[in-house]
Parts: C-alpha cells; structure tokens; sequence
C-alpha cells in the first residue's frame, strides 16, 4: 500500500565532468545530504555521470570528423557505466544508505554504443529498471544511440508509481500518453534545458497527466570542465548551464524552485491525495480519454538488429 505523504528532492548539483568515479562520489554525498532532510525519492539529472558535455563538438562537422574528437570520445566512452557494473553498486549502496528511492542520469555504455539513461534503485539497493532517451537531440546524437519502447519504465513504490522521461522527450506527446497510460503518478523530468520556458512545459505535464513533476538539471560552470578541454570552450559563457530544477503539483503549481545560477537541493512534501483531486478535473487516461476516437500503439519489445543464425 502507497504512503499517501512522503517528501522528494532533486539535486542541482554539477557532477565531477569525465570523471566517472568522483561523480558517483558526489552522488553519494548529496544522497546523503538529502535524506537527512527526509527525503524518500531523489533525482538527479540527466548523464549527472559522467557529465553533460556541453560546448563539445567532438571533432564532428558535417561530413567529417577528426582524430582529436575521436580521442575525446573514447575519453568520455571509458567514464560511462556498464549496467549492471561495480558502478551500480555503488549507486545501489548509497540509495540503500539512505533508505530512499533514488533516480539517477547516466550515460550507460554498452558495447561501443553509448545511452542517456536514468537508473531507477530502490531503498534497499537494487537496481529497479531503467529509461534509455528515446532521440538524443541535436548533436546529441553524435555521442548517444536512440533507446527503444523496452525501457519505457514505471516503477512501483511505496509513494505511488514512479517513473518519466528525459529532456526534450517531453515534447513527445505520444511518449508522454505511453508514461500515463502506465498510471505515473510522480513524474521525473531530468533534463538539461535550462530556459525559462522549461518550466512552462514542467508544469504542463503536471496539469495534463495530473501528476507531480520532478524537474532536475545541472548547474555547470566552465570553470567546471577539466583544464585541457577549457579552451574549446573559449567563446562560452562562464555558466554554461544554468539549472532550472522545480517540484510542480498535480495542479500544475510550482512547490519548489525554480532555482538558477546556484547549486542546491530543492524539498517539497508530496500528497500523493492531491492526484486524485487533480483528476476529478482531467483524467487523460480516464474520463478524458476517448478510445473510440483515438488509439495509442506502443511496441515495448527490445530492438534487435542481429540476423536471426
């Protein structure tokens, strides 16, 4: 049975850029940090480990791409995870440390192919599922492979079902129907959109799946990056990203944040009662939805592009 009341937090934190190991670290403190406040769920944002990179170009132009970027890549390939990994457990112990449901954003490396993924671990340490982004965005798309309909994940907890989509997959709208045809009802938005108007879309999807939303990004300064990649950042603003986390209600009221141009947790005490209030409005898979008029199809299985032997 779901706990009707419980608090959340999302971390705005920079990770430890290309560092796999001192990230998870810091993941590990701020986890900490976050539960002695009582938080029983807590989010970090999008590929926290090993960072976002943002400003890389990666040695790419249309066309072409150049040895430089290739050793780049395979820089920031060797600091991804292997899931499962010895980096899991790690993230498995500290969610286990704090007694708390814990999401976390990776870049998950399988074989020579890397995702954006968000890790899902319960409050006894286990790795409960996990979200592979669907469509990198943009240059995104250099460093990252497209996830399939295998992973899009809901997990059950004891505060109500938990589970999201990541940066601008919430511009989907048919992935945002699939999450609440699969009752979300605390929805993880980790992300690293930091403009204002973000947070119209956080509070949309609040509104529209009456749902809590989880809006979690980094805050990263170029000073942040490791030394020798400093000057490929030479015409970028010192605060590279911003951050923008927010806790927005069923009702589409923003609880907590938006928090820019720092660090910091964000708290907010969750009514999982407030869904049901909220629904008696708009049930967009209830009383809202009309399967006379529209149908969703969603293939779940797993892509497999091996030749059957």
């Amino acid at each position: 049975m779901s706990e009707t009341l419980f608090k959340a937090a999302v971390v705005q934190a920079s990770p430890v850029l290309f560092d796999q190991a001192r990230s998870i670290e810091r993941i590990a403190d701020l986890t900490a940090q976050a539960a002695t406040r009582g938080a029983k769920l807590i989010l970090f944002p999008e590929a926290f480990v090993p960072g976002y990179p943002r400003g890389l170009g990666f040695g790419v132009v249309v066309g072409s791409r150049d040895e430089s970027g290739r050793q780049l890549w395979q820089r920031y390939h060797d600091q991804a995870i292997t899931v499962p990994g010895p980096a899991t457990a790690l993230l498995g112990e500290a969610a286990c440390r704090a007694q708390a449901y814990l999401a976390v954003g990776v870049v998950e490396r399988d074989g020579h192919t890397l995702y954006c993924t968000t890790l899902y671990f319960g409050p006894d340490g286990c790795l409960l599922g996990l979200h592979r982004k669907l469509k990198p965005t943009a240059a995104e798309r250099i460093i990252w492979g497209e996830g399939d309909g295998s992973t899009l994940t809901v997990i059950d907890t004891l505060y109500g079902r938990v589970g999201g989509l990541t940066c601008w997959e919430n511009y989907m709208p048919l992935a945002r129907t699939a999450m609440y045809a699969k009752g979300v009802d605390i929805y993880l938005a980790p992300t690293a959109d930091s403009r204002d108007c973000w947070q119209a879309t956080l509070r949309h999807i609040a509104r529209e799946g009456g749902c809590f939303v989880l809006g979690c990004n980094q805050f990263v300064t170029r000073s942040m990056y490791p030394e020798d990649l400093r000057e490929q950042l030479c015409d970028s603003p010192e605060i590279m990203c911003r951050g923008g986390s927010a806790i927005v209600s069923p009702m589409g009221e923003v609880l907590a944040g938006p928090l820019f141009d720092d660090s910091g947790i964000l708290y907010a005490d969750l009514d999982l009662s407030e869904i049901t209030r909220a629904r008696f409005d708009f049930d967009v898979m209830g009383h809202y939805d009309r399967p006379d008029v529209f149908q969703l199809l969603v293939d779940e299985g797993p892509r497999d592009n091996r030749l059957e032997p």
